[in-house]
């Protein structure tokens, strides 16, 4: 759009620049009145280079936007799988209870299993070959990160 001044823009265009005029307003760069003004703006403007002018001041939004590194990512999903595997152990401990907790205790097995399956994902994920990049993986993580 920033090539063709004159084009005339769309709705939803009008409404993505009034979200980036909220967004700029809650990180304290416009004040209310400010904002009341390049709103009004915002919507009654015909071409970009109208809502361009609205913006020309303000820092690109999707410049702050702090991508997560692999690491942060695979510690996510180690912190994710921590709590599938608790939810899982209580859940068997639980039934367990709920069926009169007679005879062995069952759930030992369940809790052992799933804390292996989670000390191997986890040291897959976060272990000393964990930066070593595997077949896929590159374009996994860069799908992931793309906003």
């Amino acid at each position: 759009m920033a090539g063709v001044p004159d084009l005339r823009v769309s709705d939803s265009e009008r409404e993505a620049a009034a979200g980036e005029l909220l967004d700029h307003f809650a990180a304290g760069r416009l004040s209310e009145g400010e904002l009341g003004d390049r709103l009004e703006a915002a919507y009654s403007a015909k071409t970009a280079a109208e809502l361009a002018a609205l913006r020309a001041d303000l820092p690109d939004p999707r410049a702050e936007v702090v991508l997560a590194t692999p690491r942060e990512l695979a510690r996510r999903r180690v912190y994710h799988d921590v709590g599938i595997v608790a939810l899982i152990d209580v859940g068997a401990v639980v039934t367990w209870f709920a069926v009169g907790a007679h005879g062995s205790f069952w759930p030992i097995w369940v809790i052992l299993v799933s804390a292996f399956c989670l000390a191997y994902d986890g040291w897959k994920l976060l272990g000393p070959t964990a930066n070593e990049v595997r077949p896929g993986y590159r374009t996994w993580v860069e799908r992931r990160l793309r906003p």
